[in-house]
């Protein structure tokens, strides 16, 4: 499939787009981790996007799984609000500063921070630390 966006023409492989995001939601909707850490990985590498398309497409794809994820949990009674109400403030100012420090930085600095990011989730999640 291709995609346009500003002007530039990129070729994206939707089978492995549909494949890797439904596994991603699968995996991160059992384990209880975001799946953006993967998301961005796959289009990125796989299917070799722009990181400047990269970010709002992966958070729009995580918006949809994060919804149901929570449903489901709140459903089964594993949802603490008091954690919520501390940690939703926070997402928010993030998500507003964030995008700005990267458009100030290169994109290879931003694709290594996230690089360094995912290995040390890797690692604290195998228990290394």
């Amino acid at each position: 499939m291709k995609v346009e966006f500003w002007g530039q023409e990129f070729q994206v492989n939707m089978f492995v787009g549909c494949v890797g995001g439904f596994l991603i939601a699968i995996m991160s909707s059992m384990f209880g981790f975001g799946g953006g850490p993967f998301m961005v990985p796959l289009m990125t590498v796989a299917l070799r996007l722009p990181m400047y398309i990269v970010v709002g497409s992966s958070l729009l794809a995580i918006f949809f799984n994060t919804a149901m994820g929570t449903a489901r949990h709140i459903q089964f009674g594993n949802f603490d609000m008091v954690l919520f109400l501390a940690m939703f403030p926070a997402a928010i100012i993030g998500g507003y500063i964030g995008p700005m420090i990267a458009k100030k930085v290169s994109p290879t600095v931003v694709k290594r921070i996230a690089c360094a990011g995912l290995l040390l989730l890797g690692l604290n999640l195998l228990g290394v630390y």
